[in-house]
This record gives structure tokens, C-alpha cells and sequence, in this order.
């Protein structure tokens, strides 16, 4: 044989022997990986177990810092739960970086999201549908919270009540409405150009773009929670702000379905903490078309003892003292803002059996 057929046929064998070898290397390599993952849990799969509920948040553009020392989550948490119940990790949100905050239990994941309203959540929370495991009830844009509310106090009653304002009735002979429902018209007091005024708007914000994908039209945003969405901020300050006067209220029965409603045992005045806007344009149902109209909403937050028995997710925020109205209407909004919070336990009484009678 030729020194030149020598030379061949010992590449052929090399390559011949590195196949056989790389053959048997891969077979060896999967069956030895199917061995070790049947004999032992990856790693994810065991943090994922330790620390079953996680919340995504947005880190603000200058960190968490931001918000001050007594605000920082990191802080909270090393100084409210043990070391072990929690743990965080950065990654890429959607819409800028994030955090995500991970917890042994869904009451400590809660308490966290209650005590940083000003967190803004990432991801699929962004969704009108967001379930996550963390969080049952999400964090949402639009909550389905106090849809249905009644104003029977009688108007005379209101026109004295704000006498010792600057104040004028726009609203002309109000007869009682025992049932006001999304998109109906109801009375609001607002800031109006040279004094406060009463007058008839519709429930309902502009409800932010992202919910509106693919839509005809804006049924409107009842409740407002979130108010470090940059959707609501351009409208919490003093001009937007208003009080939306209210009897009694309902909440959807969880557990028992149907309305459960609730009010004052006194007669005192109570007001929403609401905010408005003017002369928006809009489609709010197709055969109306595009009209212009005076929108408003409310703001709500944690539910108290006796609303979380029923409904727990939240609760309108209420005012009654005439001081906290006079905040409410006037003061910058880093004031305003200690006012969303909910009443205190036992204020409210179960008006259901009386109200009930009354609607049929």
C-alpha cells in the first residue's frame, strides 16, 4: 500500500474512532442526566417550593431610595420579618428593571404589598385579568369594588351644610337616587373657577390606555387605588380633586353573592374622597358616540374589620370630619394623600335588611 493510501486510511480510522467516542459520550451524557433527574430536584424547583409566592415590582427610575429611609422595602422587611420568610432578586421587567420580592406565605406577601402602595407592579399585574399567586386579588388599574351606592340625604340638607362657603347649586331640583350605579349621573363637589360648585358628573375616569387595546369604547374606571400609576397622578392635585356625597354604600358578598350594603347609624354627612375631570372626550357607548362630559371617580384602600368580612379587597375611602373635607379640597396632595385610608373598625353598620326593603 502507497505511503499516500497509509496516510488516508489512518485519518479515516482517527475519525472513525471520534465518532464511535462521541456516539457513546452523548448517549452516556443523556442517560446519566435522565438518572440525575429522576434522583434529585433542580434547584428552582426547590426555591420555588421554600418561597411560593412572589411579586414583581417596577424599581423606580432613582431607585428606591426615592421614597426615604423610613420607605425603603429592604428595610421593612429585614425589620419585620424573620430572615428566612423572604427573599428578593433583581431582573428585567417589561417596562424598566425590577425586583422581584419572593415569601414563604401569601399573608406576608399582602401585608408587603399593603404597606408600599406606591409600588407600582410589573409584568402580567399590569393585566385587568392579573391573578397572581402572591397576590389573589391582584393590584389592578380598575378594582371591582363598591360599584353601587345610594344619596337620600335630602339637598337642602347640603346647601346648609357648605353655607359657610363660596359655594353655589348647580345642580337644580335633585330627587333622592336610592340607587346609583357606574356611569350614572350623580352630584359632586369640586373646585370650580370662582368658587365651589355641586354639580351633576358622570361615574366613570378615563380608564388608562392599556385596558383599552382593541376596544370601541371607555366604560370608564369607578375606583381608584393606585394612585402612583402615572395614569392617575396628573389629576390628585386640588383641581381634580372633589366629594362625592353618599348614603349608604353596597359591596359584592364574596362568599354569598349578592349586595351587601353599608352605612352610618347617625345621619351625619359622609363623602367620597373622589377626584374629576372636566370635559372629557370620549365614546363611552357606541350608539351615543364621542360626547363631552364631567367624569368622576373615587378613591379606595384597605377594607376595615367589618367591609373585610364581606368584600377583601378594599373599601371606598370616606370622609366625615368637615376638616378632613377641607384637606380633601385644598391642600397639596403630599397632605392629602394621608387621608386614603380605611375608617376605623365598627364604624359602619349593616344596612342590608333596611335598603334591601326599599330596592325590592
Amino acid at each position: 500500500m502507497s505511503s499516500r493510501r497509509k496516510g488516508l486510511q489512518l485519518v479515516f480510522n482517527v475519525l472513525s474512532d471520534f465518532a464511535r467516542l462521541r456516539l457513546c459520550s452523548t448517549k452516556f451524557v443523556r442517560y446519566s442526566f435522565s438518572i440525575m433527574t429522576r434522583r434529585s430536584t433542580p434547584q428552582w424547583m426547590i426555591d420555588k417550593e421554600a418561597f411560593p409566592v412572589t411579586i414583581r415590582v417596577l424599581v423606580p427610575e432613582h431607585g428606591f431610595a426615592k421614597w426615604g429611609v423610613e420607605n425603603q422595602p429592604d428595610c421593612w422587611l429585614s425589620s419585620t420579618l424573620e430572615a428566612g420568610d423572604y427573599a428578593s432578586t433583581p431582573y428585567s421587567a417589561m417596562f424598566g428593571h425590577g425586583t422581584a420580592f419572593h415569601f414563604r406565605t401569601l399573608e406576608d406577601a399582602n401585608h408587603f404589598v399593603a404597606r408600599f402602595p406606591q409600588m407600582v407592579l410589573a409584568d402580567a399585574t399590569m393585566s385587568v385579568s392579573y391573578r397572581s399567586p402572591a397576590i389573589p386579588f391582584g393590584r389592578r388599574e380598575v378594582e371591582d369594588v363598591c360599584n353601587l351606592y345610594s344619596l337620600t340625604r335630602a339637598q337642602d340638607a347640603m346647601r346648609q351644610l357648605f353655607s359657610a362657603l363660596n359655594y353655589e347649586d348647580r345642580l337644580g331640583n335633585l330627587a333622592p337616587l336610592s340607587e346609583v350605579y357606574p356611569d350614572y349621573a350623580a352630584p359632586i363637589l369640586r373646585n370650580g373657577g370662582g368658587g365651589f360648585e355641586m354639580v351633576m358628573a358622570r361615574w366613570g375616569l378615563p380608564t388608562p390606555p392599556q385596558f383599552l387595546i382593541g376596544k370601541k369604547t371607555d366604560r370608564g374606571v369607578t375606583n381608584v387605588r393606585n394612585t402612583a400609576s402615572p395614569h392617575w397622578r396628573r389629576w390628585l392635585e386640588v383641581p381634580n380633586r372633589c366629594l362625592v356625597p353618599f348614603t349608604a354604600f353596597a359591596e359584592q358578598n364574596m362568599s354569598e353573592g349578592g349586595n351587601h350594603w353599608f352605612a352610618f347609624e347617625d345621619d351625619r354627612p359622609t363623602f367620597f374622597a373622589g377626584l374629576q375631570v372636566p370635559g372629557w372626550k370620549s365614546i363611552r357607548k357606541l350608539k351615543d358616540g364621542e360626547t363631552t362630559d364631567d367624569l368622576f371617580a373615587f378613591l379606595t384602600t384597605d377594607p376595615n374589620a367589618e367591609v373585610r368580612a364581606v368584600h377583601p379587597k378594599a373599601m371606598p375611602v370616606i370622609l366625615t370630619d368637615p376638616n378632613d373635607w377641607r384637606i380633601w379640597l385644598t391642600a397639596p396632595w403630599s397632605d392629602a394623600r394621608l387621608l386614603q385610608k380605611p375608617l376605623p373598625d365598627q364604624a359602619l353598620c349593616d344596612s342590608t335588611h333596611l335598603l334591601g326593603k326599599v330596592l325590592g
